[in-house]
């Protein structure tokens, strides 16, 4: 496999990262600042995003948004819809439903439900809240109805693309919560010195990069199998990927947190919500460590 991007996808990251940082939460207040949710929801919409898999689009594609998307926190509907998208192209907002919540469901009221080879959708109801504060889930109201069948071949590859989709939400994660902490040394001071010229600042950040690099990698080459290799080869690259990230991720967002000092502790404080997504979406499509052995410890 060439593990480059083409020339193509260096673009869709560039503006999936340019979107992410004008219009994704600077703060834990803008959260809840319901004019940017509508510029940005406004803005993905416009991209057609969510529908990558039905235009075509590798796992690859898929996953560069999904990384920049959870590195700039953007909280408006994504993964979700384009999971969705990759069961059953759909021309209403749809997102998925994993273990009787609706997944991404802010301003959806319906949801797939992948039973076996057996889809069906189900309506939805009151939002349910969650661990992540990026994300609004909501309940599955009313019975479920069947809508098709898929293939075996079609399940195995949707279920590793879901896999790498979380991964690299994962990924992302730890990279905006990783910047966060160097954004913070290169200005904090201690003693008379930026708290970053300090080897028990600098020496956890380098480690949390060197993970970093690690994850790409291991993402990259998961999201390149969803589609080109067998799908018992896919999934188990992206159970591989999912293992290796959660683990890097968790790390990364605990170490931003404790550069930060006490302030890592607040709620005002962004580390807590990467740290929130990354909880999520390690319980998403969880993976154990049983499960890929390779030495992995």
């Amino acid at each position: 496999m060439d593990a480059r991007l083409s020339a193509e996808q260096r673009d869709l990251r560039a503006a999936a990262a340019k979107l992410a940082d004008s219009l994704g939460p600077q703060s834990v207040l803008d959260l809840s600042d319901a004019g940017r949710l509508t510029r940005l929801e406004k803005a993905v919409a416009a991209t057609g995003w969510r529908r990558l898999r039905s235009d075509g689009a590798s796992g690859v594609e898929v996953a560069i948004v999904a990384e920049e998307f959870a590195r700039g926190l953007v909280d408006v509907p994504y993964l979700g819809p384009a999971l969705a998208d990759g069961l059953q192209a759909s021309s209403e907002p749809t997102t998925i439903a994993v273990n009787g919540v609706a997944v991404d469901a802010r301003g959806t009221a319906r949801a797939l439900v992948l039973g076996g080879v057996s889809l069906a959708e189900a309506h939805l109801g009151d939002a349910v809240a969650g661990v992540d504060l990026t994300r609004v889930g909501a309940e599955i109201v009313g019975p479920l109805r069947p809508v098709g069948v898929i293939s075996a071949e079609h399940v195995s590859r949707w279920h590793a693309l879901a896999l790498v989709a979380t991964t690299a939400d994962l990924l992302g994660a730890a990279r905006g919560a990783h910047a966060l902490a160097c954004d913070y040394a290169k200005v904090r001071a201690q003693y008379g010195h930026k708290i970053g010229t300090y080897q028990a600042v600098s020496h956890p950040l380098a480690e949390g990069l060197a993970l970093i690099e690690g994850s790409v990698s291991i993402l990259r080459h998961a999201a390149w199998a969803v589609d080109e290799a067998a799908p018992d080869d896919a999934i188990r690259a992206a159970k591989l990927a999912k293992v290796y990230c959660a683990r890097t991720a968790r790390t990364v967002c605990e170490t931003s947190i404790q550069v930060h000092g006490g302030i890592g502790n607040t709620w005002d404080c962004l580390a807590h919500v990467y740290l929130r997504r990354v909880l999520a979406a390690t319980e998403l499509f969880p993976v154990r460590l049983e499960e890929v052995g390779c030495g992995l410890s």
